[in-house]
C-alpha cells in the first residue's frame, strides 16, 4: 500500500489534514479537567502536574475563602489586619509533544500502527494545549533525524509541526533500509532539554524501544522543572501471542517468520514482550514520570478521552 494513500490514512499512515481534523475531536478535552478515577493522573498522581505558573499581582486585605497559605504575616502584623498575597495565573504553559516515528513504531496487528497512534495522540495534545491558550511545539524523531519545532501560539506553527510529523510518518515503509536506532530516543530527549525551560508540559509518545539508564536521567532532568507525561504505545500482540498462525516480522530488509503455533516459540516471545513492558514501566516510575498506555486496537480519541476526562459541562447544557 502506498504511503499516504487515502485508504491507509488513520491506520497505516497519517497526513497533515488528518491531524488537523482532530481539533474537533479534542473539544471538551483538557489537561486541567478533573481526572477520571481510572486515570493515571488521578489519586496520587494528581499532584504530579504542576499546572500553570503563578504571577504575583498585589497584597490586599484577606477575604473569606482566601487560601490562608497566602497570608503575608509581616505585612499583616504591620497593618494590624490580615493581608494576603494575590496571584494571577500565568497566561500560558508551553506544550511540547515528543513523537517517536522510528521503524519499531511501524507495526500494528489490529486497528492501526503504533506510529499512527503516537501521531494522533500528539495532535490531540496539541489541540488541547492550543484551546487552553498555550504555545505549542514539538520534537519529532525517526531513526536518522530529530526535528525540533519551537513552541508558538499560532495555527501556522501547528501546520509546520503537523507537516513535519506527516513527512516523517510517510517515510516509514516495510522495505526501508533503516533499522531501529535505539539511541534516538535519548537524542530526542536531549533536544527537548534545549527547547524546554521551566514550567513546560511535555508529552512523550513512544514505544520506548532502547530506553535505559540515560533515558531515566533525562526524564528526571526534564521533570525537575516541568510537567512530563509519558504514553507508551503498544500493540496487543505484545501482550498475547496468537496460537494458530505464523507471523512475519520485518525491520527493514530483515524478515523473520515466527511459528507462534509452537508453544516453544510463543511462550518465550510472550515472556520477552511482557518483561520489556514491565522494565519500561519501572524505569518511568523510578524517574517520577506518570505513565499511561495507548493501544493500537482502540481509537486514539476514545483512549485519550478516558485518560484525561472532559471539562465539567454546565448543568443547563452548553452544546460544547
Amino acid at each position: 500500500m502506498a504511503a499516504g494513500s487515502g485508504s491507509a490514512i488513520g491506520s497505516v499512515y497519517v497526513d497533515a489534514a488528518h491531524l488537523a481534523k482532530l481539533e474537533f475531536r479534542a473539544r471538551g478535552l483538557s489537561f486541567v479537567a478533573p481526572a477520571p478515577v481510572s486515570s493515571i493522573l488521578s489519586g496520587n498522581h494528581a499532584s504530579r502536574l504542576r499546572g500553570r505558573g503563578l504571577n504575583f499581582e498585589e497584597i490586599r486585605g484577606y477575604l473569606p475563602g482566601d487560601d490562608i497559605r497566602h497570608i503575608d504575616w509581616k505585612v499583616s502584623l504591620r497593618l494590624g489586619k490580615p493581608q494576603v498575597r494575590a496571584y494571577t495565573e500565568e497566561r500560558d504553559r508551553p506544550l511540547l509533544v515528543v513523537v517517536d516515528q522510528r521503524m519499531s513504531m511501524f507495526f500494528g496487528s489490529r486497528r492501526a500502527f503504533k506510529s499512527v497512534v503516537a501521531a494522533e495522540a500528539a495532535a490531540l495534545a496539541v489541540w488541547m494545549g492550543f484551546a487552553a491558550g498555550d504555545r505549542v511545539g514539538g520534537v519529532i524523531f525517526d531513526d536518522s533525524s530529530v526535528v525540533r519545532v519551537r513552541p508558538l501560539r499560532s495555527r501556522s506553527r501547528i501546520k509546520t509541526l503537523f507537516g513535519a510529523l506527516a513527512r516523517m510518518n510517510n517515510a516509514l515503509h516495510a522495505d526501508s533500509q533503516h533499522r531501529t536506532h535505539y539511541g534516538q530516543l535519548d537524542t530526542a530527549l536531549e533536544g527537548v532539554l534545549h527547547l524546554a525551560g521551566h514550567d513546560y508540559l511535555i508529552c512523550i509518545l513512544s514505544d520506548f524501544a532502547g530506553a535505559g539508564e540515560r533515558t531515566r536521567q533525562l526524564l528526571r532532568q526534564l521533570s525537575r522543572h516541568n510537567d512530563v507525561i509519558a504514553a507508551m504505545v503498544f500493540d496487543p500482540l505484545s501482550q498475547r501471542m496468537p496460537e494458530h498462525r505464523a507471523l512475519v516480522v520485518s525491520e527493514g530488509y530483515l524478515q523473520v517468520e515466527l511459528r507462534t503455533e509452537n508453544e516453544r516459540v510463543r511462550a518465550p516471545l510472550a515472556s520477552l514482550f511482557k518483561g520489556r513492558a514491565a522494565e519500561v514501566a519501572e524505569l518511568l516510575r523510578s524517574s517520577g514520570v506518570p505513565l499511561m498506555a495507548l493501544s493500537t486496537d482502540e481509537p486514539t480519541v476514545d483512549q485519550v478521552r478516558r485518560l484525561f476526562g472532559e471539562r465539567a459541562r454546565a448543568s443547563h447544557g452548553s452544546g460544547l
